[in-house]
């Protein structure tokens, strides 16, 4: 077998389903996505007694070459956020070089907790999850809940190291040597008090979250399915991309195994794509309740000084790339205060980032955030620099300015959820028993 894979989801399949099965032998990872995974080995401490010297990650464009050489029999898709009609390209390769073609379904794949589960997962990256989840949490703490919130993989570093992580304060970031993509999804919980978890073997980090929480929260990333079968399943939904909910894998399986679809950002999204994504929850999963929820940017410092500024727009890297967003709070707070250019920084980029930038051609006048290592972040540092703002808004989850020197007047921009009429998040939970109603609690 070979798991085609993107470094989190494959192997929390291999964990759960092939890890200690003698009827199969995992020959190869494939990985896309993310950079620098390639040529590296899921280790033997984590690959289990089956596999005393670990298992091989290479490039997805040598599947062919894998299945060839190992005559492999099966190849199974695992990984996120890509369309339908990538899923069966890559099918389609599998099965012309010989090996079937397979996806686990989350039920296979989903391990059961001793305490209730929330997961909150989305149709698409960059659809407002994160900030759904984070207010969730602050429910979940209101009503006196000790929460635990289990956090999508981001195994970008040492993998054995990395098996099961904890993270309770800034300080166990920097023990952790996390890097951009990681602190963009850990330090907003931390920042609100949230007990964040996460890493390889989902069994144990589970197990350890368990230890410490009442409710286990799921934060799921890109559009995927979760990992802890829930007792209630939010799902956001993004109305600047109707459509998207049913058109990439595996967002539109999330779409309907919804209880709750939040339906985001319906102060900035046209009434079409309100009225789109609508009729798709009702059409697909008419059992699902619906919440609306606004999306407004909030800036951290006085909003005058971007008018009249040469302003560069940094906004959060996955959104833009394989979530094919043209733009963020960033760009929109510039828009609204009357920046009088906002910078297109191709033509000034350096390394990784001129890499990502040739790799997403629909990406415009702004700058994805990527930082998957060192490399990433001093490439992102300098491009910045070569741009020679007046002014840089960063529109990413974390503070760029913890971690690079930026040289330059920065001001950051956010998303907070802001819910619209009824029913609630609120309601949601209470209705589940999850937390009192409010007029008990009143």
């Amino acid at each position: 077998m070979v798991i085609a894979g993107a470094a989190g989801r494959d192997f929390h399949n291999f964990n759960l389903v092939y890890r200690d099965s003698a009827d199969h032998e995992v020959v190869a990872f494939t990985a896309t996505q993310i950079p620098n995974i390639e040529g590296r080995f899921y280790p033997p401490a984590l690959a289990g007694d089956l596999y005393p010297d670990g298992i091989p990650i290479v490039a997805e464009d040598e599947l062919e070459a894998v299945i060839a050489q190992h005559e492999v029999d099966e190849v199974v898709f695992s990984y996120s956020d890509v369309t339908h009609e990538h899923v069966m390209h890559v099918g389609s390769r599998a099965l012309a070089a010989g090996a079937s073609y397979r996806l686990l379904s989350p039920s296979e794949t989903m391990l059961s907790s001793s305490k209730p589960v929330v997961a909150v997962c989305a149709v698409r990256t960059g659809s407002g999850k994160s900030q759904t989840t984070r207010y969730v949490a602050g429910l979940l703490r209101g009503a006196g809940r000790r929460v635990a919130v289990l956090r999508h993989p981001m195994p970008y570093g040492d993998l054995e190291k990395q098996a099961v992580q904890r993270f309770e304060r800034y300080e166990d970031l920097e023990a952790a040597d996390a890097t951009i993509e990681e602190r963009e999804e850990y330090e907003p919980h931390l920042r609100e008090g949230n007990l964040v978890f996460a890493g390889i073997d989902y069994a144990a980090i589970l197990a350890a979250a368990e230890q410490e929480a009442d409710v286990i929260l799921w934060d799921g990333g890109n559009n995927d399915t979760p990992f802890v079968k829930p007792n209630l399943h939010i799902v956001v939904v993004d109305p600047h991309r109707p459509g998207h909910e049913l058109r990439y894998h595996p967002g539109e399986t999330n779409l309907r195994m919804a209880d709750v679809c939040v339906v985001n950002k319906v102060d900035s999204a046209t009434q079409e794509g309100i009225d789109a994504v609508l009729e798709s929850i009702h059409l697909h999963n008419p059992d699902s309740k619906v919440v609306l929820a606004a999306s407004p940017f909030q800036i951290e410092g006085d909003p005058e000084e971007i008018r009249g500024k040469r302003v560069l727009a940094v906004e959060d890297g996955p959104t833009l790339t394989h979530g094919e967003m043209t733009y963020g709070a960033a760009v929109l707070a510039a828009r609204q205060h009357g920046a009088a250019e906002l910078i297109d920084p191709r033509e000034h980029a350096v390394g990784t980032i001129a890499d990502t930038f040739a790799a997403y051609p629909h990406v415009g006048p702004l700058l994805p955030a990527m930082g998957y290592g060192r490399r990433q972040m001093k490439d992102l540092r300098a491009t910045i620099r070569a741009s020679n703002p007046d002014l840089v808004l960063i529109g990413t989850p974390i503070d760029l300015r913890r971690l690079i020197d930026l040289d330059t007047p920065a001001l950051r921009v956010t998303y907070k959820l802001q819910e619209v009429g009824e029913p609630t998040l609120e309601d949601v939970l209470a209705d589940r028993g999850l937390i009192e109603p409010a007029a008990a609690l009143a």
